[in-house]
């Protein structure tokens, strides 16, 4: 073995060790346990539920994906996005959606939207007072929100969209091409197994960009494990290790008809019985699209902030996730938005207590 071939077997052997060593690190961390047991549920109905963060501000509806759940919008870390609206002067109702249980077996996008986030948003106001409230949305979530809005136009008062896909056929043409091969099979075993596991999920995240996972656990066999910094990575890391299975209506209409036939940028989504048409949106939209998204590409955000008006679009130098947890979230998204909602969202002429 020559010099050269001796380097690189030390090489690819000193990276699996520091592998190997983060993913021990991260199983033997000691966790805080999070709890929302001090938040008050305001309604729910099947697994969903409406959680009041509280505040004295104006209400905000905050949809977050449906694959994760929304704790990655409140760390305990110092990068806090419901934190940074509460002490902006809002009041953040969150929507947890829970796992799935029989009562949404059957359930497709159109019955989270009608059966759930409109009960949800009627919530609010009859709570708050207020005929018209601020919707936030983050990833599918934002998809959501925006069918919401186009159907409630007269009790949503602004609109944040948060890493909000629109274009599905947007992105690395390398990654798409795969994805759409793939597309039949996964479609498959949804059919066999009555939905979208957690762990096919999680392999189709990551092979997105299969060396961030390698990158990040190497990273993190280096840090001093009483770090905010490690401790922030591990909080990261059991969210997205927490996710929930899509029921199977839901992934065959995400599968087939946004990814596969790009169904929101053609004009074909329907929720309801109605095309979700962002061109008839008439308030004010904030656009938030973070630049180095690996998972809902800035092209295809973008084409939802062109769709739209009036809508303002921001760039955030960050991730799909770093946007909202990371190190300069406040700095990137945090202070931008809550400087956007203080000039819109007040001003707007249905905030008025009824």
């Amino acid at each position: 073995m020559d010099i050269f071939e001796r380097e690189v077997a030390e090489e690819a052997r000193r990276r699996c060790v520091e592998f190997t060593d983060g993913v021990q690190q991260y199983w033997n961390y000691k966790r805080a346990t999070h709890s929302t047991g001090d938040l008050d549920c305001m309604w729910s109905d099947g697994s969903t539920r409406l959680l009041d963060y509280g505040g004295d501000g104006i209400p905000l509806l905050v949809i977050p994906s449906l694959i994760n759940r929304y704790h990655v919008l409140d760390l305990s870390c110092g990068h806090n996005f419901l934190g940074a609206l509460i002490a902006g002067g809002y009041r953040p109702f969150v929507v947890d959606w829970g796992a799935p249980d029989k009562t949404e077996q059957a359930f497709n996008l159109s019955s989270y939207v009608v059966q759930r986030l409109e009960p949800a948003l009627d919530q609010v106001s009859q709570i708050t007072g207020f005929s018209a409230v601020g919707v936030v949305g983050y990833c599918m979530g934002g998809m959501l929100a925006t069918a919401l809005t186009t159907r409630k136009p007269d009790q949503v008062a602004a609109l944040v969209l948060l890493a909000t896909p629109w274009n599905f056929h947007k992105g690395d043409a390398t990654r798409l091409t795969a994805l759409k091969a793939s597309l039949p099979q996964i479609s498959a075993a949804v059919d066999a197994l009555g939905q979208l596991p957690v762990d096919v999920l999680q392999t189709m995240f990551s092979g997105l960009s299969p060396w961030l996972t390698i990158d990040k656990f190497r990273r993190f066999s280096h840090m001093n494990m009483n770090s905010t910094k490690a401790r922030s990575f591990v909080e990261l890391e059991d969210w997205l290790n927490d996710g929930v299975p899509l029921v199977h209506g839901v992934a065959k209409e995400c599968l087939n008809g946004w990814y596969g036939d790009n169904t929101p940028y053609n004009g074909a989504w329907k929720v309801g019985g109605a095309i979700v048409d962002p061109t008839t949106i008439t308030q004010p939209v904030l656009v938030a699209i973070p630049q180095t998204d690996h998972i809902v590409p800035p092209e295809s955000a973008r084409a939802l902030a062109q769709a739209i008006p009036q809508a303002h679009a921001i760039e955030v130098q960050a991730g799909h996730i770093g946007m909202v947890a990371g190190g300069q979230a406040k700095k990137g998204l945090m202070r931008p938005m809550i400087e956007w909602l203080v000039e819109n969202l007040p001003q707007y002429p249905n905030i008025t207590k009824s």
